[in-house]
């Protein structure tokens, strides 16, 4: 039996930089035909993308899927509204912490799971200007740490 693994199409680098990423969770997306083909060929964009609760059901706001170029009359609208498939218990208890706490759902990366089109979706927390400067700052040292450790090596 052969076992498939997770193809990535897309992550959402802006998403690491902007936010601290609590809680990751995964979900399905309702995607038409012509979409999916799309997507296959990795022609969507994330950075400036993100989730909203509506009536118990959860949505991703602003990811860009390109048309299909073979598409024609059956292509969609590249930015529209499209729903993602979680549990339930899992959109009520997200909606309560986004409302309490303030922290926002953001789509982190797209990909493919034994042929269905999943998105991460992470839980996440706004960084402040002096948090993106302590993480730079902790990146550079690591580097250079390990330059040092290649070098004497």
């Amino acid at each position: 039996m052969q076992k498939m693994s997770e193809q990535a199409v897309a992550t959402n680098r802006k998403a690491y930089h902007e936010y601290f990423i609590l809680e990751e969770y995964e979900a399905g997306i309702v995607l038409c035909g012509t979409e999916v083909k799309s997507v296959r060929q990795g022609k969507l964009n994330l950075k400036d993308a993100w989730c909203s609760i509506k009536d118990g059901e959860i949505f991703v706001n602003g990811m860009h899927i390109s048309p299909y170029e073979q598409g024609n009359i059956f292509n969609r609208d590249p930015l529209r509204v499209r729903k993602l498939l979680m549990h339930r218990r899992e959109i009520l208890r997200l909606f309560g912490v986004t409302r309490q706490e303030g922290l926002t759902l953001i789509p982190l990366s797209v990909y493919f799971n034994k042929g269905r089109a999943k998105v991460k979706v992470g839980l996440c927390k706004g960084k402040k200007l002096y948090d993106k400067r302590d993480v730079q700052a902790d990146r550079d040292a690591k580097r250079n740490i390990e330059r040092a450790m290649k070098e004497r090596y």
